[in-house]
């Protein structure tokens, strides 16, 4: 059956994407008012739920509403960092009377499901699941608060709320579900949920993709079995059968691992990721297939349109007025947060993206006396602006966003962001000229941002992961840092990287930038002209349908 007509998608359904299919994902970046996201997982999911609906595709998303978001980024008094979880108010999500009970650590849960109408940020309907009701008692209520719960248990509870919460939601709703899509294994107690109704091992694989996006193995989510059973992951299943069906014969429940043995197929989010990710697990017996559709973001959301339509007419004059005036307004709101006066047509690179120790945000200081001599110089000068938010609690990643707050406080030319958000980012891919990408290889799945930046005139500086590879022409539409050795130790690798990383910097991107104005406009040009339409989204949706939900053994 179809959904509920108020719920059902706004158009017909284009015959190549009739099939139906419910997509799961912990996080979502749709729009900037609804904080339902921490970092690149969400901006892809985001994505793909716009063109979903651009594409008139037979889709609808399930997520978690959480009520107090990942967390806002504000300032202490010394500028640095804090984490502030603060109540959210979604007033244009519809609160829906579908409302029901599942089981967590054998306590009935009750949950409420919001939606999403299609026309309200150009989606495919969605469904937002909370807990935040007075029927539960604070413990329960909880588990819909903050993305990422720190505690184990609570983020389990958080799993078993989005996948047996989501199946149960989609059967009240008569949503005759085809094709379920875990984006990563956060709502994998779904499969149990939908095993435990008939058995049928074959039926359940037949029905479960999956979307990987860790690229080692250490990454991936373990809990203990036991305290999975206690908690009610698995719906009542008895422990040996969950083994049996599940091919873990230890304590240790290793999520990724199981949902590779209980979907059809599964894909990685890069070219180079796919290697990866087939590399590390087929090690382990009874894993499906690991193909790869590499990751993509939505053009029509992110990409200006003065400065798109200035590159199709080929008006370099236009292209270049319109790059200052993104500059001139990202630099407006850089004085607002920190007092730092930025120049227009000085030289601007931007890091920003999640703070974690493997895409070495700081790297680029690292070699002091290097770059005080690069930060120094009046004649061509660069400007650097660091954002991004660290998982709260990742103390680590914090000192070295906070050590770049002190360190901008000796340099007028630096600046730290916080309240790294959808808004935030796109001002920064529009008005950055250098989009400065640089983790250790082969750590990073996809790194979506640098599309967006290309779709805005910002020009990739990277390591050689993620997209890149099938991208990246050194020097023609992005700058690259060649691969290094990956059997130094990783301080060796950082070092290597970072001289050539500085090398690239000193002797081809600033002397382009302001000795060969022409050769840099001619990149920026070609930086947009190369990223789509492959890496806009809408191919990615394409593929999806074609090569996941439609896939059959031969």
């Amino acid at each position: 059956m179809a959904l509920p007509k108020k719920y059902q998608h706004p158009y017909a359904f284009d015959p190549k994407y009739k099939k139906t299919v419910a997509y799961f994902s912990m996080e979502f970046a749709i729009d900037q008012p609804l904080k339902t996201y921490s970092g690149g997982l969400g901006f892809l999911a985001g994505s793909h739920m716009r063109s979903a609906y651009e594409l008139k595709q037979n889709l609808v998303g399930i997520g978690i509403l959480w009520q107090y978001g990942y967390y806002d980024q504000v300032r202490r008094g010394d500028q640095s960092m804090d984490a502030l979880f603060q109540e959210k108010l979604y007033s244009f999500l519809e609160e829906t009377d579908i409302t029901f009970q599942i089981e967590i650590n054998d306590h009935p849960v009750h949950v409420k499901a919001y939606y999403l109408a299609p026309e309200t940020f150009g989606t495919v309907p969605m469904f937002f699941l909370s807990t935040h009701m007075p029927e539960n008692d604070y413990l329960a209520q909880t588990t819909s608060h903050k993305l990422y719960d720190s505690d184990p248990a609570g983020k389990v509870a958080q799993s078993i709320l989005l996948g047996v919460g989501g199946a149960k939601l989609l059967e009240l709703l008569n949503h005759e579900t085809e094709v379920y899509h875990l984006n990563e294994a956060h709502a994998l107690s779904l499969a149990f949920s939908l095993y435990n109704q008939n058995k049928d091992l074959a039926a359940l694989k037949e029905k479960l993709v999956f979307t990987t996006h860790t690229p080692e193995e250490a990454g991936n989510e373990k809990h203990d079995i036991r305290l999975l059973e206690k908690l009610g992951f698995f719906s009542g299943l008895p422990l040996d059968e969950v083994r049996k069906i599940t091919g873990i014969k230890d304590n240790t429940f290793n999520h990724s691992l199981v949902a590779l043995r209980l979907s059809k197929i599964s894909n990685g989010v890069s070219k180079i990721h796919g290697e990866v990710s087939n590399k590390m697990w087929n090690k382990y017996e009874g894993i499906c297939p690991i193909i790869s559709i590499t990751n993509a973001q939505n053009k029509k959301y992110w990409a200006d349109v003065p400065l798109n339509k200035a590159l199709e007419k080929d008006d370099n004059k236009a292209l270049v007025k319109r790059k200052k005036e993104m500059k001139k307004n990202l630099f407006d709101l850089v004085a607002d947060q920190t007092g730092q006066l930025f120049d227009k047509n000085a030289l601007t690179i931007v890091w920003a993206r999640r703070f974690a120790e493997y895409k070495r945000p700081a790297m680029i200081t690292h070699d002091v006396e290097r770059f005080n001599k690069i930060i120094s110089d009046v004649d061509r000068p660069v400007q650097i602006i660091w954002a991004g938010k660290p998982y709260p609690m990742d103390y680590n990643a914090i000192s070295t966003f906070n050590s770049l707050v002190h360190l901008s406080k000796k340099h007028r030319n630096i600046a730290v962001l916080v309240g790294y958000e959808l808004h935030l980012s796109k001002m920064l891919k529009c008005g950055s000229d250098v989009w400065l990408n640089n983790p250790r290889l082969p750590r990073e799945a996809s790194g979506t941002s640098g599309m967006t930046a290309s779709m805005n005139g910002s020009v990739n500086f990277s390591t050689y992961d993620g997209w890149i590879p099938e991208y990246s022409k050194h020097g023609v539409n992005s700058f690259v840092v060649p691969p290094g050795d990956g059997s130094l130790p990783i301080h060796q690798q950082d070092q290597l990287d970072l001289q050539n990383l500085l090398n690239i910097l000193e002797e081809e991107i600033i002397p382009t930038y302001y000795d060969h104005q022409e050769k840099w406009v001619s990149i920026m040009k070609n930086s947009m002209q190369d990223v789509v339409p492959y890496f806009d989204s809408d191919r990615m949706a394409y593929q999806y349908y074609e090569k996941l939900y439609n896939y059959k053994k031969i």
